[in-house]
């Protein structure tokens, strides 16, 4: 498909403010909320388990969880900024193809993150002692990982009436110029479907928040414990 010979839509003014401008928005707060976090107040950037409260089925929800939603957040980082003409011209995807694999696996990780993420809402808001230490943020957050889930199930029909990738190029596209800071990103988003708009401003709106939620030990992954020279050791305490 070749996407330069594909009439666009205009974009609308919503459509320039939410994909358009709204995308700065979102990862200019998402940068600078973070700094600011990491310097003024070091101390809150941390996970707030809650496993020491309540072990039962934490740690199947938690694996699920984290499992799908890692593999999502790369699928859809590579998905939508790899250019069409690599995985075409270099690999032979073709887009009705990609579409294809893009649907499989999101289908699959996007069902395993929402068992998850509802195991641990449900558990959230029902176990006592979990309920009485979770604060509005914590909800809030699953709440909508949820919503964003479920849009992002319910764009895989949506995306099987286009057999042939166009919609997906043409999100691509988007997220392309949004990177690059190329202009006129909008009109990639304006004739696509209520599903693809509100499961974009939604994402968008995760990376706003994130620096003010629990969200943010994501960016304190322990990479380096993987390569460290010697093993940790560790003994019992002395009686005294």
């Amino acid at each position: 498909m070749n996407i330069a010979t594909h009439t666009l839509p205009v974009a609308t003014a919503l459509d320039t403010f939410f994909f358009g401008l709204y995308p700065y928005i979102c990862l200019t707060v998402c940068v600078v909320g973070c700094v600011l976090r990491l310097d003024r107040a070091p101390y809150t950037w941390r996970a707030k388990s809650s496993q020491f409260l309540r072990k039962k089925h934490f740690i199947m929800a938690s694996h699920m969880f984290h499992a799908g939603i890692i593999l999502l957040m790369m699928g859809h980082f590579v998905g939508l900024l790899t250019p069409h003409w690599l995985y075409e011209g270099v690999f032979g995807v073709s887009a009705a193809l990609k579409q294809k694999l893009a649907m499989g696996a999101g289908g699959v990780f996007g069902l395993m993150c929402l068992v998850g993420v509802v195991m641990l809402l449900w558990r959230r808001l029902t176990d006592p002692r979990v309920r009485a230490t979770s604060s509005f943020a914590d909800i809030a957050v699953l709440v909508i990982l949820l919503v964003q889930l479920l849009l992002g199930l319910g764009s895989i029909p949506v995306s099987a009436s286009h057999a042939d990738g166009g919609r997906m190029v043409e999100l691509g596209e988007w997220a392309q110029h949004i990177v690059t800071f190329r202009p006129d990103a909008a009109i990639y988003v304006a004739g696509a479907e209520w599903v693809f708009k509100l499961h974009i401003i939604l994402g968008l709106t995760i990376f706003l928040i994130f620096p003010f939620t629990r969200l943010v030990h994501m960016l304190s992954v322990p990479v380096g414990y993987l390569f460290r020279r010697s093993p940790q050791i560790v003994r019992k305490r002395a009686r005294s």
